[in-house]
């Protein structure tokens, strides 16, 4: 799902808000979460999951091409971690079709 059709589904279910007011509270709220992660906040969605910001510690890597040793500083990177009931819904909506890593196992 892309934010215009994030956009589209919400407009179509209120109808009492046009896609122009539709758009602008999808911006926003977006734009509050992006703010709080860019200032460290944590940010939790009860039954969705929550965001947060990870540390990635500097270190040593190679360059593919001259096989050079090469410090790759920190990094803050974004971190989705699922809550409960979206993990419940995935998983029951998703049936695993068994293949031949799967090993053999009873079957919901």
């Amino acid at each position: 799902m892309t934010r215009s059709d994030l956009v589209a589904a919400l407009a179509e279910r209120f109808g009492q808000l046009t896609q122009r007011d539709t758009e602008f509270a999808v911006k926003t709220m977006l734009d509050a979460m992006s703010d709080a992660l860019a200032r460290g906040h944590r940010i939790e969605i009860r039954g969705f999951g929550s965001f947060s910001i990870n540390r990635r510690p500097p270190r040593l890597g190679r360059n593919p091409r001259s096989g050079e040793q090469v410090v790759i500083p920190e990094k803050l990177v974004p971190h989705f971690k699922p809550g409960k009931a979206l993990r419940e819904a995935v998983d029951a909506n998703v049936p695993i079709a068994p293949g031949p890593d799967t090993p053999p196992g009873p079957q919901a």
